[in-house]
């Protein structure tokens, strides 16, 4: 009888391609030993550091696909697409979004309800403007969400061995 393979270790997927708080998530994966996976669109530098892979998608759509295939229980997710937050979510996975706010089970399906109620104001012609700009306090909620998401997907992933 063969072993079972060894999981991979918990993962922080970044949606790169227009996150503000990249250096914050690479603060908070290092603290963890935690492996980084940087995807984007093209190429962008990242810190030299083993923990951290950057993965190139290119193509409408790609990253958030790669991301979504990719993502399983307990791993974390740091993007702003919603619709990409639901998938991940859908797989077990914890969502951070650049504000701080955390998506899941509970509040995901009203996060995309607003996303296409404000997606369809827009294709009528209506000025919605755009998301406010990060502040310190944005920042601040960020790294406290996403320590906590780190802590409540291995405890996920813990229960899940057992």
């Amino acid at each position: 009888m063969e072993p079972a393979p060894t999981p991979r270790p918990q993962t922080l997927f970044i949606d790169a391609d227009a996150c503000p708080v990249k250096d914050e998530a690479y603060r908070v994966a290092t603290r963890y030993a935690m492996p980084v996976v940087v995807v984007a669109n093209s190429t962008m530098r990242t810190p030299a550091n083993p923990l951290v892979t950057m993965v190139v998608c290119p193509g409408f759509g790609a990253v958030d696909d790669w991301i979504a295939e990719q993502v399983a229980a307990g791993d974390v997710t740091v993007t702003a697409d919603v619709p990409l937050a639901a998938r991940c979510v859908a797989k077990g996975g914890l969502v951070v979004d650049p504000k701080g706010r955390l998506l899941t089970d509970a509040n995901v399906g009203e996060a995309l309800g607003i996303r296409d109620l404000m997606e369809g104001v827009r294709q009528a012609g209506g000025a919605t403007g755009g998301p406010a700009p990060m502040t310190p306090k944005d920042r601040s909620r960020f790294l406290a969400t996403l320590d906590g998401a780190v802590h409540a997907g291995r405890k996920l992933r813990a229960s899940r061995r057992r």
